[in-house]
């Protein structure tokens, strides 16, 4: 039974990750980003620990509230803001984009050499057309950058992301393994609502236009993304390498423009459509145990 949901979880997890940048276009014309984060996490948190009490699952000792607390602040803080925070500057989305998903492969790197993971040579072939495949995908939408002027900030808020979100895959690998999920997710949101609480008053208006649409763009967020989304991210990092988890990443782009032309009419165009199918074949090539 393990098994069977090892091999499917993956892509269930691409699928509700993916749903993430949608539902974005949905609601934050309603919403600014930090106030929308604050919210979302902060109900998110509450949500988990009363599931976590009724499951009566233990709560954190020691040291596991300073482990989840960092993994929850690099893995939902860093990353998340680093994302609004670089495309709020001005950063388009598709260089956002090309610069978040260089993850794999600096994870893969990372991993190496401070989890001792072997990466062999089928993955790091599997890691370089996972991202010529992302590249491809969004060349399309980024195709007319040249000539722009992006601000810098911009571009280091992308690269916190980045770093951000390797950090917090690395750190949740080798100093979380042990805590317990609800709890520990609870305590990971806990931090960065905080954080993000003081962004919103530091930076934002916080205003809320409320409505059917932010609404059902909320419930999404917290229910499917925050709730079921990070669990499986989390419970896949326990039982996969980092290098591995982290190739799952490559997928999302790709399944967000089927989304958005599904959802919106965006057209896939020839390189989309040639960088989805490179980026599978470079997943599958990483999550596979063969060697070449």
């Amino acid at each position: 039974m393990k098994a069977i949901v090892l091999r499917f979880a993956p892509f269930v997890f691409v699928l509700l990750w993916s749903t993430g940048y949608i539902g974005a276009k949905f609601g934050l014309p309603f919403i600014e980003p930090f106030t929308f984060l604050a919210i979302r996490l902060s109900i998110a948190m509450v949500l988990l620990a009363v599931l976590a009490t009724v499951l009566q699952q233990r709560w954190l000792q020691g040291l596991e509230w300073q482990h989840a607390s960092v993994a929850g602040l690099l893995l939902h803080a860093g990353y998340l803001g680093g994302v609004f925070t670089g495309i709020k500057l001005g950063v388009p989305a598709g260089l956002s984009a090309i610069i978040v998903n260089l993850q794999p492969v600096l994870t893969s790197s990372v991993a190496a050499f401070l989890l001792r993971e072997k990466v062999s040579s089928r993955q790091w072939l599997g890691l370089g057309l996972g991202f010529v495949g992302v590249a491809l995908a969004i060349l399309e939408k980024s195709s007319n950058l040249l000539g722009q002027t992006i601000a810098f900030g911009g571009v280091v808020a992308a690269f916190v992301a980045l770093f951000s979100s390797t950090a917090g895959t690395i750190y949740q690998k080798k100093f979380a393994q042990g805590i317990p999920l609800l709890t520990g997710t609870a305590v990971q949101y806990a931090a960065s609502s905080l954080v993000f609480v003081m962004a919103a008053f530091a930076f934002e208006q916080r205003r809320i236009v409320w409505n059917a649409t932010l609404l059902w763009t909320m419930l999404w967020f917290i229910l499917v993304i925050s709730l079921g989304a990070i669990l499986l991210l989390l419970w896949l990092i326990r039982h996969n390498s980092a290098t591995q988890v982290s190739s799952l990443f490559y997928l999302v782009p790709p399944f967000t423009a089927i989304e958005a032309y599904v959802l919106f009419g965006e057209q896939l165009g020839v390189l989309a459509i040639l960088g989805l199918f490179l980026t599978m074949i470079g997943v599958a090539l990483v999550v596979t145990e063969r060697k070449l």
